[in-house]
This record gives C-alpha cells, structure tokens and sequence, in this order.
C-alpha cells in the first residue's frame, strides 16, 4: 500500500533533499497500513473537537499564504469520509484565500490539538459554494447562535492525511481548558471557605458561652 500523504509530498526536489540528508531509503521503502485517504472514525472525532485550523494556498504568482480560521468547537464539520466543510464568514474582506483557490484549488490544512499535542495535516481540493441553490448545505454547516454573516461555504476533498510526531509541540490552553482544570480547586475551595465560616461560628459561640 502507499503511503498518500508522502506520496504526493515527496516532489523530486523533496526526494533529492532525503538523499543528500540519509533518509531516502527509509522513505521509498517505507509503506503503510492504510492509504490515509478515507477519514475513519478516530479522525472524525479528532475534527469534531477543534476549533481552529490553519489554511494554506498558492498565489498565482508562486507565494503562499496561510490563514487561520476560527469558531466554537466542532464548526468545521465531517460531511463523509472525504468531505469535511464550515461555513465562511466575512473578514477583513481581502479575499485572498478565496483568490487564490480561483486559479488552485488545491489547499493544505494543519489541524492543533495543542493540549495533546498533536497534529493532523490534511491535501485536499477546495470548493467554493455561494449560498444561493446551496441553502440545505448552508443549513448544515451554520454555527447555532453565531450572528456573523455566512457569505460561503466552504468543502474540502480529502486528497491524503497523515498525523505529526508530537516531539516540538508546545502544549497550549484556552480559558476553558483552564477552567475545567482548576473547577475542582474551586470547589475545594469553596468547601474549605464554607468550614471555616462554620469553626469560626463554633469558636465565637463558645467564647460568649
């Protein structure tokens, strides 16, 4: 079986820099277990937990530019095992991911999971569609309560995925990560609180006995 990710990765200047660095061999030789070309259930879930992700496209002038896209926890959405989607906001209205996907749609995609230190990276095709004739799709890739207007949506064919060693990924926190971390120092807090309230009360009335 061949190993997707690598297979498309591995350009003849990718190749010849494995050469000259000792690892060509491994990397030719190399064959996985799985063509990582089908979402599974284990990637399903790890998408359905993120709520940001970085994406990168070519200009036609040969530049790439990355953008980070945001939202509450499971807005980009697994619509098979091929398809993942979210719908697109507006921003600061330069346009230039959906520029370059005009001339290449072709995109790469990093997903964080900093708390556990892993990462999922993603080729895949892009497809742009106006919610005009798309509103089912619209419908199912809106975030519930969120006021910002949707002026897209945005799919991602799944070309080849592969996971990342988690040796250089400094762990990161949001507030509610924190939150639930510390929520039972709170409550042990709150307890202790309440017994001293209740031994000062007890001191008190058995000094004024």
């Amino acid at each position: 079986m061949t190993y997707g990710f690598l297979d498309i990765a591995a350009t003849p200047a990718v190749k010849a820099a494995q050469a000259a660095n000792g690892s060509l061999d491994f990397w030719e030789g190399f064959k996985g277990d799985r063509a990582f070309d089908r979402f599974g259930n284990a990637e399903a879930a790890f998408i359905a937990r993120r709520d940001s992700f970085y994406m990168a496209t070519v200009s036609e002038t040969g530049w790439p530019y990355v953008q980070h896209r945001g939202g509450p926890i499971g807005f980009l959405r697994v619509l098979d095992d091929r398809t993942i989607g979210f719908a697109d906001f507006s921003g600061n209205r330069q346009y230039l991911t959906v520029g370059n996907t005009v001339g290449n749609d072709r995109v790469a995609l990093f997903l964080m999971d900093y708390p556990a230190r892993r990462r999922m990276k993603i080729f895949a095709h892009v497809e742009l569609k106006d919610l005009a004739g798309n509103l089912e799709l619209a419908e199912a890739l809106a975030v519930p309560g969120d006021k910002a207007k949707v002026e897209r949506t945005m799919l991602f064919h799944l070309v080849a995925f592969d996971w990342n060693c988690p040796q250089h990924i400094t762990p990161r926190f949001t507030e509610a990560d924190i939150a639930c971390a510390v929520a039972p120092l709170h409550d042990r807090l709150s307890a202790l609180e309440s017994e001293n309230i209740a031994l000062r009360a007890q001191v008190a009335k058995g000094a004024s006995a």
